[in-house]
């Protein structure tokens, strides 16, 4: 039983690093098509979707039959516990990468993003596959100061959050209120994306020491 448990338990860890580098594959390529209007890039990070759904929805399955058959204690416990938790902010980030696709599609043929705040979300982007990047790592073999890592790296998302609003609210602000409402959206797309590898991280931490931390906001 014991290994049938630990087999079926691996299975729920491959199951989260694939949602991870599926989220991370999904925000990076609605970048793409957000930032160079490529309509193939967003409608397949659109119609992929429903695969990240998918992978959170066997998450699920699996853990709730391990809690019904195994009623696991201790670090077992924690660790369904961290799966259910890590699934969810995945699932959400996946959510995300969608939201900025489809603003893309949207302002299609013409970039959703004006050349001047393309550096801006450029650099936003990279940030966000940063996360994601360390998250799929961290799932596949636990570091909690990898994972720790995570907190900075939202410190520089918050950063460019806040120079993307000052750049919004200038007075030579050339673009218009409906471009920039999407800018508005976008960025907290980005910002949320990033609050969401955070708490991921946490529960990870969770899972190596025990101890948690506040959720990011």
């Amino acid at each position: 039983m014991r290994d049938e448990f630990r087999a079926d338990l691996q299975i729920v860890s491959q199951l989260l690093v694939d949602m991870a580098d599926g989220v991370r594959a999904a925000m990076r390529q609605a970048t793409r098509g957000l930032l160079t209007a490529d309509r193939e890039a967003s409608e397949a990070v659109i119609a992929r979707d429903a695969e990240i759904d998918d992978l959170y929805q066997h998450v699920e399955e699996r853990v709730c039959d391990l809690l019904a058959r195994q009623a696991p204690v201790a670090s077992d416990l924690r660790a369904m516990i961290t799966a259910l938790h890590v699934a969810a902010d995945l699932e959400r980030m996946g959510d995300l990468a969608d939201h900025v696709a489809k603003t893309a599609l949207r302002r299609h043929p013409s970039p959703a993003v004006p050349a001047e705040l393309r550096p801006v979300f450029t650099d936003m982007a990279s940030v966000a596959d940063r996360m994601a990047e360390k998250i799929a790592k961290v799932l596949a073999t636990p570091d909690a100061d990898i994972a720790a890592e995570l907190d900075r790296d939202d410190d520089v998302m918050d950063d460019l959050h806040k120079s993307l609003f000052g750049i919004l609210l200038g007075d030579g602000w050339p673009y218009g209120v409906e471009t920039a409402i999407d800018a508005t959206l976008l960025g907290r797309f980005y910002e949320r994306f990033a609050d969401h590898a955070v708490n991921a991280g946490e529960r990870v931490v969770y899972l190596i020491t025990g101890e948690t931390a506040p959720a990011a906001g």
